[in-house]
């Protein structure tokens, strides 16, 4: 008897662990989408992406409710390697469900749409003008003259079909509210393009003339101003 009874102990206690271990496979499994981010590594340093690309793409996944619970668009990710690209123009790419990476015991089902388009261009560089971009007028009886700058033309890098359209590119705002007298002002130069990025100089120094008006009662000139950005 007593022999009987631990053999029924023993057999109680395994169906136990067999069924505390078997548990998650006795799960249900679902499928559930997830907008994972896409990532485009790999680029050729001569070359550029100029057309959007989504952020993120949708995909599905299949598993237990539980490990679908704990997965989400932070433990999704879905590289897409460009290195083989060695022209411009259009490309297509098709991506597989094993390109996501996904936690573990997590299928990838599919990835809805599972095409990628952009089109590619070469970099190019070159130097253009810089113009200073002047905000506001001076006071009544003063003129603003023409400005001045050191260095006045910028290198600049980007796609080929931008750059041989730029004819200049502009500085940060300088304003000119108030001002009765010539100033100088360090100012960056900047891009309105995205796309395209000031190779050299960051910056340039400016003069803007302020001159009083040539008249009978009109503002004594003043000496020149030197503003130096912090």
């Amino acid at each position: 008897m007593r022999s009987t009874g631990l053999k029924l102990i023993a057999l109680f206690l395994a169906f136990g662990v067999w069924y505390v271990v078997s548990a998650p496979r006795r799960e249900t499994v679902y499928e559930r989408r997830f907008a994972a981010p896409l990532s485009i590594v790999g680029m050729p340093r001569d070359l550029v992406i100029t057309t959007p690309v989504p952020d993120t793409i949708s995909v599905r996944l299949r598993g237990r409710a539980s490990d679908l619970h704990s997965a989400s668009s932070q433990t999704l990710d879905v590289p897409v390697d460009v290195s083989w690209i060695q022209q411009a123009g259009d490309v297509t790419i098709t991506m597989r469900p094993q390109a996501v990476h996904a936690p573990a015991n997590i299928e990838v089902v599919a990835i809805e749409p599972n095409k990628v388009q952009f089109h590619v261009e070469h970099l190019r560089q070159r130097a253009i003008p810089i113009r200073p971009f002047l905000v506001g007028q001076p006071p009544p009886g003063y003129l603003t003259g023409d400005p001045t700058l050191m260095p006045d033309r910028a290198l600049v890098s980007g796609p080929g079909s931008q750059i041989l359209k730029m004819s200049e590119v502009g500085t940060e705002r300088i304003i000119m509210t108030g001002r009765t007298a010539t100033f100088v002002q360090n100012v960056a130069v900047v891009s309105d393009s995205p796309l395209v990025r000031i190779v050299a100089p960051l910056t340039t120094q400016v003069t803007v003339p302020v001159l009083a008006e040539v008249g009978p009662n009109q503002p004594a000139a003043t000496d020149t101003v030197e503003e130096k950005k912090p």
